[in-house]
């Protein structure tokens, strides 16, 4: 019988934005609102891409880059494909089909998770569970979540982005997926998709107390896990959390210091999600902790934007450079309707390894192209222009060319079907 398998999680990891960003200060200009962005929302910039990648596209370049980088792992040592993502190209077929077919997996278990912006964390779960089970055969997983999160025109478009993550999963991992969690359901109507486009329905206000009502339920429970600790706060070094904006971040952040809370329900604790001086008083209580445990995570969402399902992960490689062995980081992970998860990941050794392969992602965003707001707006028309369309191939575009190495969407055929090209 096999050794069962000892400190599972993350052993190598991966992130990937399109090449295009628009500046949030040319939205607040094109929109005659300074600050409301960069001050209100706490973003910088924001990744987009036009109607030659979609889905299938960034998910087979996260992919593709995650396996260049850990060139010792062949795709036959793959036995499971988790993909997380909101961004449906298909009512039926799993995006994962696609990408395996394209890497060339043959047998992996493992299917495509959706739940608004959770599915990348139950992605990485159903990943662990499956190693730690008596069905696991000696094999990697590897898990892949990203997502095109576009608004229609309107106050909601700025908190958009697009991005993906790539992990390898296995024993004896670089970052250690914890026995301790706690998760927060609530039926919820607070951003859902009902409609045949890429635009959900969101009710902006009613998502955010959503958001701070799941934290407030996922940290008193997380804290009746940790009795045996006296300080929860700095059981943790770092934190991330699921990021549609910075300030959304500081916001939950701020509620870890509402140490008065036991009842979580009545018009008592309602009024504490909706009370700004109160929100105020909490971000001005934590904002030290905040600067140091929170802020380094917030280097990727705070200049590519809200990438839904891959956004905690781009916050914790954010925090890569910053890990030194035995930390801890707790994640949350928030997806509407709503779904959300606190848990902590241990650091090991070799995280400086990982590090170093992953290499600096200020460089890679430094890298990218600024666009002008009509290159931006454009990009998004034309995204509309080919959405639920066939025999259509993507419209010659007025951006950069894509870098090399990227998947694009070459095709959609009369019967819908998409293939892919790799850009040399």
């Amino acid at each position: 019988t096999m050794m069962r398998p000892n400190d599972v999680g993350i052993i190598g990891m991966e992130w990937y934005c399109p090449q295009n960003y628009v500046d949030q200060r040319v939205l607040e200009k094109e929109d005659n609102c300074e600050g409301k962005y960069t001050k209100g929302l706490g973003q910088e910039q924001m990744s987009f891409c036009d109607d030659r990648e979609d889905i299938g596209s960034i998910l087979l370049t996260v992919a593709h880059r995650l396996l260049a980088k850990y060139p010792e792992i062949k795709i036959e040592q793959i036995g499971r494909l988790e993909v997380g993502t909101e961004s449906l190209i298909d009512k039926s077929k799993s995006i994962k089909t696609t990408i395996a077919g394209a890497l060339g997996i043959k047998d992996a278990e493992g299917i495509t998770s959706i739940n608004a912006c959770y599915g990348g964390t139950a992605a990485f779960f159903n990943s662990v569970a499956w190693i730690e089970s008596s069905a696991w055969d000696g094999r990697y997983a590897m898990l892949l979540c990203g997502d095109i999160a576009v608004y229609e025109k309107g106050p909601a478009r700025p908190s958009g982005g697009a991005g993906a993550f790539a992990a390898l999963i296995g024993p004896n991992a670089v970052l250690v997926l914890e026995p301790l969690r706690s998760t927060c359901v609530l039926d919820v109507w607070d951003f859902y998709k009902p409609k045949h486009s890429e635009y959900a329905l969101v009710d902006g206000k009613l998502s955010q107390a959503c958001y701070l009502r799941s934290v407030d339920l996922c940290w008193h429970q997380l804290q009746q896990k940790l009795s045996q600790v006296q300080d929860h706060m700095n059981y943790f070094d770092f934190y991330a959390f699921h990021a549609p904006y910075n300030k959304l971040v500081q916001k939950g952040f701020g509620r870890l210091f509402l140490s008065s809370l036991s009842e979580f329900d009545g018009e008592e604790y309602e009024a504490t999600l909706f009370d700004k001086t109160l929100d105020i008083e909490l971000r001005q209580k934590s904002a030290d902790a905040f600067t140091s445990k929170v802020l380094p995570s917030a280097l990727l969402p705070k200049r590519i934007g809200n990438t839904y399902t891959a956004s905690v992960f781009l916050g914790l490689c954010s925090l890569v450079p910053h890990l030194q062995p035995n930390q801890r980081i707790l994640l949350f992970s928030y997806g509407s309707g709503s779904l959300a998860s606190m848990y902590s990941l241990r650091v090991t050794t070799s995280i400086q390894d990982l590090a170093s392969r992953l290499g600096d992602p200020r460089v890679r965003l430094d890298a990218r192209t600024a666009c002008s707001f009509d290159q931006f707006s454009n990009a998004l028309l034309a995204r509309e222009a080919i959405y639920g369309q066939c025999d259509i191939s993507p419209s010659s575009s007025d951006l950069p060319s894509l870098s090399s190495g990227t998947f694009a969407l070459a095709h959609i055929d009369e019967h819908y079907r998409r293939s892919y090209v790799r850009i040399d």
